[in-house]
């Protein structure tokens, strides 16, 4: 193995050669016969002042003749200071489909998604909107013209879908960027200044003034909807809660002994377990749901499905059953209207009650401190205000002796 001399190896020795090892055969090409009997060949280089070493295939699939002619296409391109295995992972970029990539990030990424549900978009919208206009190109060919091709029809008329599609096509190209299938700049950032320019719009959720809430409660509690979808609006407001997560709200996050909703980080928007305090409203309100439906692991479970409430569901009830200017989320601007409005707690007890996540530093250090005795005050005079409004803070002063 010390000579230098070329074409040492034969079709016929390669055939024959079982024993385990690295067999050389010159230009720095090397049989390798590993213990289980299989035999590839590997050429050792000194790339850009590295020593690599570069696969070159299984011999069922790359013949002695071929092998040769790759390693010496490999050793001239070396002497010249490129780089074969840059070059390799280039042409393999023309061999490999977006969608291929496209699903190799997914893989990849699904177990850092916040839940399965946005997995489940993430691939759905790529499916919908990208996979028949490029899904087939091969991965190192996509132009900015390609972006373009899948952007262009949505990007006035489903502005927010077709941003999260953005998104979702350049982190795929950073990563193939990244593998090596293609050299050069971003496609999906070059495409972005063809792209018309959206002018913003108030894009605040539709909310009723905090004074119209005790009717609403009202009028919610005497209403003939579904029993588990009129309790879990009325927990979700005394809770102010988003409705992801009272809808899959489960028995095991509640704990009756201290009063406490935990809501796992797993199903938080900002990733961050988040404890809720219960006032004796919501309370009776989980009394009621567990005497309705014992066997459901769900608070509020479809009467007709036991599964989760649909996300319409609630939107649905509020503005088509009750006839209210208000979406779901709404209602947590209410609150925060009231709370600011209303009471002289600091903005950062009702910040984290709303389980808003922390841009600030200096708030966020802040904000490690214990307030969630503040917090349970805040719920409780919130309850009390939904249940009771201004006339019984107005009646108690008229009843005072004067």
């Amino acid at each position: 193995m010390g000579s230098h001399k070329l074409h040492r190896l034969t079709a016929l020795s390669v055939k024959k050669i079982n024993t385990p090892g690295k067999y050389g055969d010159g230009h720095g090409l090397y049989l390798i016969v590993d213990s289980s009997g299989a035999k590839r060949w590997e050429q050792r280089l000194t790339v850009q002042g590295r020593r690599r070493d570069i696969g070159l295939g299984s011999i069922s699939l790359v013949s002695l003749e071929e092998a040769r002619e790759i390693a010496l296409k490999n050793k001239r391109l070396a002497r010249d200071g490129g780089d074969p295995i840059a070059e390799k992972r280039v042409a393999e970029g023309q061999n490999i489909s977006f969608k291929d990539v496209a699903m190799s990030v997914h893989q990849l990424n699904a177990p850092s998604y916040r839940n399965a549900k946005y997995a489940a978009q993430w691939l759905s919208s790529l499916e919908n909107h990208a996979f028949a206009v490029i899904g087939s190109k091969a991965i190192g060919s996509i132009t900015s013209a390609d972006i373009l091709s899948v952007l262009s029809p949505i990007w006035v008329e489903k502005n927010d879908t077709a941003k999260k599609i953005r998104q979702r096509l350049s982190q795929i190209m950073k990563w193939a960027k990244a593998q090596g299938y293609y050299s050069g700049d971003n496609p999906v950032e070059l495409a972005e200044h063809a792209l018309p320019k959206i002018s913003k719009v108030d894009s605040h959720h539709a909310a009723l003034a905090f004074s119209e809430l005790p009717d609403m409660v009202q009028r919610l509690s005497e209403s003939a909807l579904m029993p588990s979808l009129r309790m879990a609006l009325l927990f979700l407001l005394l809770t102010a809660s988003r409705q992801s997560e009272v809808l899959h709200a489960s028995w095991n996050e509640i704990d009756i002994k201290n009063r406490q909703w935990v809501v796992p980080a797993s199903r938080m928007k900002a990733g961050a377990e988040h404890i809720v305090p219960l006032t004796d409203k919501a309370l009776d309100i989980l009394n009621e749901a567990r005497e309705l439906y014992p066997n459901s692991e769900l608070l509020f479970p479809n009467e007709r499905s036991g599964r989760a409430l649909s996300d319409n569901a609630m939107r649905l009830a509020l503005q088509k059953r009750l006839g209210l200017n208000t979406t779901v989320h709404g209602l947590r601007s209410s609150f925060k209207d009231w709370a600011s409005e209303k009471t002289n707690y600091q903005n950062e007890v009702s910040e984290m009650a709303l389980a808003h996540s922390i841009s600030n530093a200096v708030e966020a250090a802040y904000r490690r401190g214990n307030l969630y005795e503040k917090r349970c005050q805040l719920m409780r005079d919130w309850a009390d205000y939904l249940y009771g409004g201004e006339k019984t803070v107005i009646q108690l002063v008229q009843g005072q002796p004067s």
